[in-house]
């Protein structure tokens, strides 16, 4: 920044400074989330300032009261005294398998639905289990862009993975790239999340029919991260039992695992309650090499009884019926969960928008041949500008957000950006910051 324009910044030059300073990491885009948001929330106290917070993907809405009430009834029924069967209550279990063929058309028997303590403890249980199927397979492949913490999980298993960008991949050129992989014979699994965290691109039908068949092809498990369900609002796929359907690898593989969040299509975070629904052939497969870590070498009940009940012995059991609740009522008809969470895509629209009148453009621009969605996460760059400079720059400015490089993507001048706390009546101040940050960096 240049030394005439020190003055003139929303935030306190000086402050901002101070503050990255007390951070001591050697690059602040190299940051984690949460440290990004402890910096920012510093910044707000010393300041009074209010900052557009885009750093953390944390849902903006309310809660729906069909789940909440319907937990409090079940405390004050006693549940909390009570251990929950480390699979699931019945009832949840029963609505789990209802909400997959209502909105995804995909036969799965309620013994392979399991809740978990968010979709997080649902991946770490998987990524362990996966891991030791068999001795030859022992690596996890990434298809990023994706969510930082799912290879943090790796290095705290000690597990290995790889990784790669799609962006250059998207269409036909993608069943070579897998294949390059998956030939090696050391894949165990795949990753990837649909719609995107961070890029916000989703997977076309015909991607996610060429992973199937290689999936089959090589017997590479698919782990399928839904914390977006419903939500490339392009489509409607908020009626149940009528098609479109949410995409999905269960189309086309039997090797398949999904994890649903209840965290941002249910607005449901604080309570920590997802679902990891596997393919009713793979919750029956046997591996001999579980037999070297359970007592069992069927895959579900290895899942089950070994992994996740080591991990938790199941997840809060008055949380299972919130949850229960909210599924029984989308199932029914009854809750229109993707009409609750549409004003994300519309403050998308609107905040790309003021972005690009500013001179900025979005990163990952469209999905194979059409624009991509407006939804949860966009992703922006400035000319002359990494995506690790750019976050520090515009710390000055009031706004936050995360490097792309922290994702696992290659397009390293850019930062993903969450819509989920930035209010409509911010939209004013958002753009005389991107305004006054034009000024200052002419192109």
């Amino acid at each position: 920044m240049k030394q005439e324009f020190r003055k003139e910044t929303p935030i306190d030059y000086g402050v901002v400074e101070a503050r990255i300073k007390d951070m001591n990491v050697p690059s602040i885009g190299q940051a984690s989330i949460r440290e990004i948001k402890r910096l920012i929330d510093n910044i707000e106290q010393d300041t009074g300032k209010k900052y557009i917070r885009m750093e953390m993907g944390i849902p903006g809405m309310k809660p729906s009261s069909i789940g909440t009430e319907a937990e409090i009834e079940a405390l004050r029924n006693g549940v909390a005294a009570i251990y929950p069967d480390i699979d699931g209550t019945p009832e949840l279990k029963k609505e789990i398998s209802r909400f997959v063929k209502n909105f995804m058309d995909i036969d799965v028997k309620p013994d392979a639905c399991i809740p978990t303590v968010g979709s997080m403890q649902g991946s770490f249980a998987a990524f362990l289990t996966l891991a030791r199927m068999d001795p030859k397979r022992d690596t996890t492949l990434f298809i990023d862009p994706g969510f930082p913490v799912h290879k943090q999980q790796h290095r705290v298993l000690g597990q290995k993975f790889e990784s790669f960008d799609v962006y250059e991949y998207r269409g036909d050129k993608l069943r070579d790239k897998l294949e390059s992989y998956f030939i090696k014979g050391n894949i165990h699994s795949v990753l990837y999340s649909n719609p995107n965290n961070p890029s916000w691109i989703c997977f076309t039908d015909q991607e996610l029919r060429t992973i199937g068949e290689l999936a089959n092809k090589y017997d590479v498990v698919i782990c399928e991260d839904l914390a977006y369900f419903g939500m490339d609002f392009r489509k409607d796929y908020s009626k149940p039992g009528v098609p479109p359907y949410q995409p999905t690898v269960a189309r086309y593989t039997d090797n398949y695992i999904l994890f649903i969040s209840s965290s941002k299509a249910f607005s449901y975070a604080g309570q920590r309650i997802g679902m990891m629904v596997i393919s009713n052939d793979l919750f029956i497969r046997k591996a001999p090499g579980l037999m070297n870590y359970y007592n069992c070498n069927v895959f579900g009940r290895a899942m089950i009884f070994g992994t996740v009940y080591a991990l938790s012995s199941g997840t809060a059991h008055s949380a299972q019926y919130a949850l229960a609740a909210m599924l029984k009522a989308a199932n029914d008809g009854r809750f229109n969960f993707v009409e609750e969470v549409r004003v994300y895509g519309e403050k998308a629209k609107v905040m790309k928008r003021l972005f690009l009148e500013n001179g900025f453009h979005i990163v990952y621009d469209t999905d194979v041949d059409e624009p991509v969605a407006d939804g949860f996460y966009f992703t922006i760059a400035y000319p002359g500008f990494t995506g690790e400079q750019l976050i520090e720059e515009l710390f000055y400015y009031g706004i936050s957000a995360i490097s792309l490089s922290i994702t696992g993507s290659e397009r390293l001048e850019g930062l993903r950006a969450c819509v989920s706390l930035v209010q409509p009546s911010q939209f004013p101040e958002l753009e005389e910051r991107l305004k006054v940050f034009k000024k200052h960096h002419t192109v």
